[in-house]
């Protein structure tokens, strides 16, 4: 069975950014991914950040899911389980503002895809991250693609222990 993967798109790259959307790739290949409703008061925004994801404030604003719903479907599809991210450093404050901004404890914790490599898995992630985005062309920049991405990375360099 392969890891489960979480991903977020967010508003921006600095602490005042929010989550926008979040991407799950499931350790038996389900796929989970939604835009989340902001808040009133999150109102940063980073046109930089919405070139490479693609997703517009009203498209959050028309098709978000609120973020009770978003924790509340997150909690049921992971339950107690280790997921795991390559972007832990921002990752986890996202997960922790989604989470704080539901008033809902999250049922499962997020690790660094790191602390389950080998060190040639490393080594060599970058490159066959690389490879396999240039494989499968996705047309946007999206969570749950970002996430299979990782997952499948992990897949192609597990054999390098």
């Amino acid at each position: 069975m392969l890891p489960t993967i979480l991903d977020f798109e967010a508003s921006g790259f600095g602490y005042e950014s929010y989550p926008i959307e979040v991407g799950i790739a499931l350790g038996g290949g389900e796929r989970f991914c939604t835009l989340i409703q902001p808040l009133e008061q999150w109102q940063h925004w980073d046109e930089e950040a919405a070139k490479i994801h693609q997703i517009s404030r009203k498209d959050l604003l028309r098709h978000g899911i609120p973020i009770v719903d978003v924790c509340m479907r997150l909690n049921q599809l992971l339950g107690d389980q280790v997921v795991y991210s390559d972007g832990w450093v921002v990752d986890k404050p996202w997960l922790n503002t989604l989470y704080q901004a539901g008033q809902i404890d999250p049922s499962f914790s997020l690790s660094p895809i790191e602390s389950i490599q080998s060190e040639a898995q490393q080594k060599a992630w970058g490159d066959v991250k690389a490879e396999l985005l240039e494989l499968f062309a996705f047309d946007r920049h999206r969570a749950s693609h970002d996430a299979l991405l990782i997952q499948e990375t992990y897949k192609a360099t597990r054999h390098l222990r």
